[in-house]
């Protein structure tokens, strides 16, 4: 089976899939600097790495994402859209609606029953409700970004997050932190303006079942949650949400491959 290898490369990860047939046999993850053809390197040979395998067995490479043009030594380019829709259908077959919240941005996308983009929309407000918005506002509290998953279940009196601006969040949570607000308070607003503006988007694509969240943001079981009960309906999410762009990238290479040798 050909070895075929993906480089997801956003605004703060680097992510490489090497997927052979329909089986990951390697990944790698590594938050990116400034030299974004290094980070890209560098995630290759870690994937690689991983799965015991050699450079030269890779028969093509893909890059997507905000550096995909840095991936010097992929064959292909491919927007990270196309291959949100990919990758979700890979894991989900029956996606049809993609929610992914990346470090600075905000897609949703409507997908047809073969992984292929029907329509899209993208916030166009900075990096509100993203991963950044989300440290950010995790920091204000005194908490790392790993640690807020499940602390807005203990709300009891959500308070109301206004501002989309990182900036002017912070600087609100800030104030309701001097106010005396809980943290689970605070992270259930925080959650609640995310989830609204993320279902404006997704309503511009028209929501249907099923619906799968990728993105570092889906990592946190209380964004899923929050989404579940505004939608009414259950939300995809793989253990490999990071990855989904990857595992497009990847799978858009290896159709374009086998559509030239054809």
């Amino acid at each position: 089976m050909t070895l075929v290898a993906g480089v997801d490369i956003g605004s703060t990860t680097a992510k490489c899939v090497l997927l052979e047939g329909d089986r990951i046999v390697g990944k790698s993850l590594a938050p990116v600097g400034v030299e974004l053809v290094k980070d890209a390197e560098r995630a290759l040979a870690q994937a690689l790495a991983e799965a015991g395998r050699e450079r030269h067995e890779v028969a093509v490479v893909t890059g997507t994402g905000y550096g995909r043009f840095k991936v010097a030594f992929g064959r292909f380019t491919v927007t990270e859209i196309g291959c949100h829709a990919k990758g979700a259908h890979f894991l989900f077959p029956g996606t049809r609606v993609v929610l992914d919240i990346g470090g600075q941005d905000t897609k949703a996308i409507k997908v047809d029953p073969r992984g292929e983009v029907v329509d899209f929309a993208m916030n166009d407000k900075c990096a509100a409700g993203t991963g950044r918005f989300l440290d950010v506002c995790a920091g204000a509290l005194g908490f790392d970004v790993s640690e807020i998953g499940a602390l807005a279940e203990g709300a009891r009196h959500p308070v109301k997050v206004t501002n989309t601006c990182t900036v002017f969040a912070e600087s609100e949570v800030a104030s309701y932190v001097a106010r005396g607000k809980e943290p689970p308070d605070i992270l259930a607003g925080l959650y609640g303006g995310i989830v609204g503006r993320s279902l404006s988007l997704l309503q511009r694509v028209g929501v249907e079942p099923e619906v799968t969240f990728t993105g570092g943001v889906s990592r946190n079981g209380g964004m899923v949650r929050t989404l579940e009960r505004r939608l009414a309906l259950p939300v995809n999410v793989s253990p490999l949400s990071q990855y989904v762009g990857a595992i497009g990238a990847a799978l858009h290479g290896r159709e374009r491959t086998e559509g030239i040798s054809a």
